[in-house]
């Protein structure tokens, strides 16, 4: 395992100079600040993941960091920070690329949503700004007012997410209007082996990744932890707080009910969202040896990768 754990310094060698070049060609004043650059991730997440934080800093360059005047006009220095930090997080890598620009216009993303068609004016409305945001990562999205050679396609962000879920990993947006916006990149230390809780429903095992699993709770009719339904959807109140809650057999399509009332809540956090997973039974965590979807099984949103044990093929 040792051997396939390089620096993630490595995939950064080429980003002071993209910067420097970016520098010029956009008539701005950026400075490149790189922290955590000795932390170590597996060698085939490190190709992975390249290409999307060079384009997560172009974008940072191009979208976030102000002109010099306009800084100045807003009480900021002249130069701007993009900020490359990475650090180890429990079982996963933690990379966050952040610029103290204007930040995002959610006001112009949302109205781009309605326009594009992706999403109504009603559901636009009932988004937090969180939900907003991440309408950037649609593919053909763009709020530039024109195509350059930097950016203007709306490729890229789509790029960026559609290959960070290949390896598992999420990404998440916080922005502020007029102080920045910081882009947060969670991924498994490494693609070869991870720690997974084996559940059960329907007579179906499958793996989920240890590092979403919060905490398991037992439900029951009358026990302390229930089911309760609002408005027809199934939710656990745990310490006082509602957690929404999906039936694992349902999203598999191995039933068609919603018959959650007894067994397993697996309480995940994905990003920032958080919910839970019924389940019928728990197993054990297991490490793992995972293998990629296969090229003709990789359109299966709901997998991320199989493994083989010694009992059974799971995925």
């Amino acid at each position: 395992m040792k051997t396939r754990m390089q620096p993630i310094g490595n995939a950064w060698q080429k980003l002071p100079r993209v910067v420097r070049d970016l520098s010029n060609d956009l008539s701005k004043k950026i400075d490149l600040a790189m922290l955590g650059a000795d932390t170590v991730l597996d060698r085939q997440v490190l190709e992975v993941i390249k290409d999307p934080l060079t384009h997560m800093v172009r974008n940072s360059a191009d979208h976030g960091i102000e002109s010099p005047a306009d800084r100045k006009a807003a009480g900021k220095p002249e130069k701007g920070t993009i900020r490359l930090s990475a650090y180890h997080e429990g079982g996963s890598i933690t990379i966050e690329v952040a610029d103290d620009g204007k930040g995002l216009n959610l006001a112009t993303i949302r109205r781009r949503a309605i326009e594009r068609g992706i999403a109504s004016e009603a559901e636009v409305e009932r988004m937090s700004d969180a939900q907003a945001a991440k309408f950037i990562f649609h593919p053909g999205f763009s709020t530039a007012a024109a195509i350059t050679s930097v950016s203007g396609r709306g490729v890229g962000m789509a790029v960026v997410k559609t290959n960070i879920e290949l390896i598992g990993g999420t990404v998440d947006i916080r922005s502020e209007q007029g102080k920045g916006t910081v882009f947060t990149i969670k991924i498994a230390l490494t693609l070869a082996i991870v720690s997974a809780l084996i559940v059960i429903s329907n007579d179906h095992r499958f793996a989920i990744p240890q590092q979403a699993v919060m905490e398991l709770v037992r439900v029951a009719p009358g026990a302390e932890n229930g089911i309760e339904r609002i408005n027809g959807t199934a939710v656990l109140r745990l310490r006082e707080r509602l957690q929404p809650i999906v039936p694992l057999s349902r999203v598999m399509g191995l039933s068609d009910t919603e018959d959650a009332n007894e067994g397993f809540v697996v309480v995940t956090q994905v990003a920032q969202q958080r919910f839970g997973i019924f389940v019928n039974g728990v197993f054990h965590t297991e490490e793992i040896v995972v293998k990629p979807m296969s090229s003709k099984l990789r359109h299966i949103q709901l997998f991320s990768g199989n493994t083989i044990l010694g009992t059974a093929l799971w995925f």
